[in-house]
Formats: structure tokens, C-alpha cells, sequence
């Protein structure tokens, strides 16, 4: 039973560090996914939510998709990459098909296009410093997810929420132990004080029977004092009574 409840907080333990893991690893790409400037990756890649359907068919709206950075200069036209923009006058990323290649002295720039933009290129002609990473792949609707956890709520339900439960769990279990080892102390001394009373009674008995012993020797050198006295006063009458028949035979 003991191990089979120490297995059982093993697991708990287990999942509930999964949890954790799984949720600040959700919270570092949500954050990858947010932030314009800089853009974190993790093992090379940095997830990204679709925002729009402008790339529709090849993704939608709602996916999750894989940028890997990349050697610019391996590019070319039909891949497709995330670059740094501008969108409705605000810096964003972006992630379109390139149309076009233009290379002058050496220093490339690139047309961009959405597949579902009806033929219409990007406004903003970008470098190879805007470019972020090359499309790799994409998962339908994680994205929806992903924009979920990097709210403020989703960031409470799979954050704070599950390191609350597991702090509640260690305290529980703290609890218990100290429950347990209290309640295994109590025994130890319940243990100890009843050995030590035996020990008492012993000493007792022991102390006792010494007395007894002793009143009994006293009692035996007292009836042999006695015989002794008697004995010494039978010899002496009987010396007494030889005499008196000597003196009597005289006569």
C-alpha cells in the first residue's frame, strides 16, 4: 500500500513538472510569436500565429507555422519567408511567396506576394536584413492555441494556475511528512517510556527481593544464634549433670 501511494506522488510530482515545462515553453514561443523586434527561436525554429488568410490555401488563419532561419543567398523565388514590414503603418512580421529576385552589385532585394492577395505584391520591397526565416511548415488551428496561451488569461491557466497547484501539492506533502514524523516520534517515546517503566519495576522487583533476601539471612543467623545458644546450654547442663553423678558416685 506505502508503495503503491509512493508511486502515486511520484507520478503527481512528474506531471505536474511536465505541466510547468510544457507551459513555460508555450509562454517563451507565444512571446517569440509577439514580438516584432526580435524575433526568439527555439532549436532553430520559432513558431508563428497566422493572422490572416492572405497566404490561404497554403495556410489559413488560425495555424501555427514553422519559420527556420536560413542562408539568404540559397533563396529563391516560390519560397516562402517571414521579413520584418510595415502593416497599416505599424512595423510587423510578415510571412508571404517571393515573386521576385533583383540583385544589384552583389546585395539582393525581394518582391513579395500572397497567395491569396489576386496577384497584388507587397508594397514594401525588402532585404536580405528584413528577412526572418524560410516556411518550413505549418499545424491547422494550433495557432489558435498559441494565441490563447499568450493572452493574459491563458497565460493564468497554463502558467500560474498549475505552479499554484503544484506549490498546494508540495505543501500538502510537507504537511503529511511532518504529520507522519511526529506521529513516528510519538511512538518511539510511547515505545521508550514503556521499556523504561519495565526497566522501573524491574529495579523494583530486583530492590525487593534483595530486602527479602536479606530479612531472610537475618532471620537465619538469628535461628542460628539461637540453636548455638541453645546447643552451648544443653553441653553446659550436661557438664553439669556428669559432674553432679561424679560427685554423687563419691559419696
Amino acid at each position: 500500500m506505502k508503495t503503491l501511494k509512493r508511486i502515486g506522488t511520484i507520478v503527481i510530482s512528474v506531471i505536474l513538472w511536465a505541466i510547468i515545462l510544457l507551459a513555460a515553453l508555450y509562454a517563451f514561443t507565444t512571446m517569440a510569436t509577439k514580438d516584432d523586434q526580435s524575433v526568439s527561436r527555439i532549436l532553430g525554429y520559432t513558431p508563428m500565429t497566422v493572422e490572416s488568410d492572405s497566404m490561404k490555401p497554403t495556410f489559413c488563419k488560425g495555424d501555427l507555422i514553422f519559420i527556420k532561419k536560413c542562408d539568404t543567398s540559397k533563396l529563391k523565388e516560390g519560397d516562402i519567408i517571414t521579413f520584418h514590414t510595415i502593416i497599416d503603418n505599424q512595423y510587423a512580421l510578415n510571412t508571404h511567396r517571393i515573386q521576385k529576385i533583383d540583385e544589384v552589385n552583389g546585395v539582393r532585394s525581394y518582391t513579395t506576394i500572397g497567395d491569396n492577395n489576386n496577384g497584388v505584391a507587397d508594397q514594401h520591397v525588402i532585404s536580405d536584413g528584413d528577412i526572418v526565416g524560410k516556411y518550413v511548415g505549418h499545424i491547422s488551428n494550433l495557432g489558435k492555441v498559441m494565441s490563447f496561451l499568450s493572452s493574459s488569461m491563458g497565460f493564468l491557466i497554463v502558467i500560474v494556475l498549475p505552479m499554484l497547484l503544484f506549490f498546494i501539492y508540495q505543501v500538502y506533502n510537507l504537511i503529511m511528512i511532518s504529520i507522519r514524523l511526529k506521529k513516528a516520534i510519538a511512538v518511539e517515546n510511547a515505545e521508550e517510556l514503556a521499556k523504561a517503566g519495565l526497566n522501573k519495576a524491574d529495579v523494583e522487583q530486583a530492590a525487593k527481593d534483595k530486602d527479602e533476601a536479606q530479612a531472610a539471612l537475618e532471620e537465619a543467623k538469628r535461628l542460628r544464634e539461637e540453636a548455638e545458644a541453645i546447643r552451648a546450654k544443653a553441653e553446659k547442663e550436661l557438664e553439669k549433670a556428669k559432674q553432679d553423678e561424679d560427685k554423687n558416685g563419691e559419696e
